[in-house]
């Protein structure tokens, strides 16, 4: 809790005499650089995982060799990402107190404490996906899969842990101010501060729309090239059935967050919707900026944004002309927001259209789709899904400007005075370029292996002079039959 809300607002009735600190550039643009990587890597360590196991379930609870393939395919294409995402995790900690020392040093004690949990929770994540991975070959079947279950839960854990600090900054809570400075912290209402839940329930969804949309257009790509075997077919749909679950729920889940940011930060709302003035009856503005202070360029639908914000075309919306011209974001700022978001609704759209597509293919055959239309936009429905993620990222944080901890402590204030910025924005670029490359180098290496064994079930070993091997009873593993003595049938292909 805070000691009083005058202390929140007291800032705003500051106006800073001099300009921006000649390192704030820099450092928003290093920082948005970092994150803006290191999030398309976070789906892969909470949503890959599960379609992991999903994948190694069907294998032993149906034995099905071509499903245990997948699970250990994709248990190396997750080891890959995870360090990856432990590179670029870890510049961003050092980040942290290097770009932001008046974030670190006047609230760190509140803040931090979401970074400890996530620390245990990454510690055992890497415990885990070792044993599972070193498992393949030296773990009965069962025992080997419960060892994948901590993997998930942990990267749900971590994930968990650094949106929580994320939604501390939107919705501060948790802590005692006592003259400027913090004097007592309550660790739990930190962690679960007002804008915890729906951000933590969004950012998970977005990871299994990611991941699962990413795999699906993997199998796409090799169903286009003619490879429909059961292989191909099971990869595409594990994936493509986890995202078209997520799809529709993330669409009541958004519905729910843009409530919560309407009703807790009516200044990031009003970027959203690009609302100049305090009204209501007030148009939902499709594209479009802010230009002088009033929207150009956009279509308007009248009454829409006081609808779907209160139910009610009488609905008031608060303008941003409500907030103090000290801490009032520019024309830029806002349009960025808004276009953001209107790229994160239109993105979200196309999927859920893509996946009312393949609802109506399949109930016209009963089977993965062969048009070659449906194909191509599942090739590319990964793509669209990573851009969805950062549209909504943008929204976050950017719709924060210019406070780095709303009420608090404004961007400027948190950045570092000292040295130049520049340089090493120039040698963290280079560190993230040949993280990238090495990592699609090693994956680029593992697709090619695996197009050369093809998909031969006998390359899925369990347990010490027990691999699974084609047991050969005819059905090829296509409806997922087998012996009954945890081996199985694999389609070949």
């Amino acid at each position: 809790m805070l000691s009083t809300r005058a202390a929140q607002e007291a800032l705003v009735q500051v106006v800073a005499s001099a300009g921006d600190p000649s390192q704030l550039l820099p450092a928003r643009e290093q920082m948005a650089f970092t994150l803006g990587f290191h999030i398309i890597i976070v789906p892969f360590g909470v949503a890959l995982t599960t379609l992991m196991m999903i994948a190694n379930y069907r294998g032993l609870r149906h034995a099905d060799g071509q499903a245990l393939l997948l699970a250990l395919r994709w248990s190396k294409a997750a080891a890959v990402l995870f360090a990856v995402g432990a590179v670029t995790g870890t510049v961003l900690s050092f980040e942290l107190g290097l770009l932001w020392p008046g974030l670190m040093g006047k609230y760190g004690a509140a803040f931090g404490f979401p970074f400890a949990i996530e620390g245990l929770f990454f510690f055992l994540e890497a415990i885990f996906v070792s044993i599972y991975i070193y498992g393949w070959k030296r773990l009965s079947p069962w025992a080997h899969f419960w060892t994948g279950i901590p993997v998930v839960v942990s990267g749900l854990g971590g994930t968990a842990s650094v949106v929580a600090a994320n939604s501390w900054m939107n919705e501060p809570g948790g802590i005692v101010l006592r003259g400027g400075r913090v004097v007592d912290v309550h660790p739990d209402q930190v962690f679960f501060n007002g804008a915890f839940w729906f951000e933590t329930i969004h950012m998970f969804i977005a990871a299994y729309i990611v991941a699962g949309f990413t795999v699906c257009g993997v199998y796409a790509v090799g169903l286009l090239k003619g490879r429909r075997n059961h292989y191909h077919r099971l990869g595409f749909l594990i994936g493509f059935l986890v995202a078209a679950v997520a799809v529709p729920v993330q669409f009541y889940v958004g519905d729910v967050v843009a409530r919560q940011v309407f009703n807790n930060e009516p200044r990031k709302f009003a970027a959203i919707e690009l609302v100049p003035t305090t009204s209501t009856h007030v148009p939902e503005t499709i594209l479009g900026v802010l230009h002088d202070g009033r929207p150009r360029y956009g279509v308007s639908l009248p009454d829409v944004a006081s609808l779907l914000a209160g139910f009610s075309p009488s609905t008031r919306i608060q303008g941003l002309n409500e907030i103090p011209p000290a801490v009032r974001p520019d024309d830029s700022t806002v349009s960025v927001v808004h276009l953001a978001f209107d790229v994160m609704v239109g993105t979200a759209s196309a999927m859920l259209a893509f996946v009312l597509w393949f609802a109506w293919l399949w109930w016209r055959r009963r089977e993965v789709p062969a048009n070659r239309w449906f194909l191509r936009c599942a090739a590319v429905s990964g793509l669209v899904s990573v851009v969805s993620l950062e549209s909504g990222w943008v929204v976050t944080e950017v719709g924060r400007q210019p406070w780095t901890v709303v009420r608090l402590l404004l961007t400027r204030d948190a950045v570092t005075t000292v040295g130049n910025v520049w340089p090493l924005f120039a040698v963290v670029l280079a560190i993230y370029i040949a993280v990238a490359v090495a990592a699609m180098l090693v994956l680029r290496t593992l697709t090619r292996q695996w197009q050369s064994e093809g998909d031969d079930v006998a390359q899925v070993p369990y347990g010490p002079e027990r691999p699974l091997v084609d047991a050969g009873n005819g059905n090829g593993g296509r409806d997922g039959g087998g012996n009954g003595n945890g081996r199985s049938g694999g389609d070949r292909g």
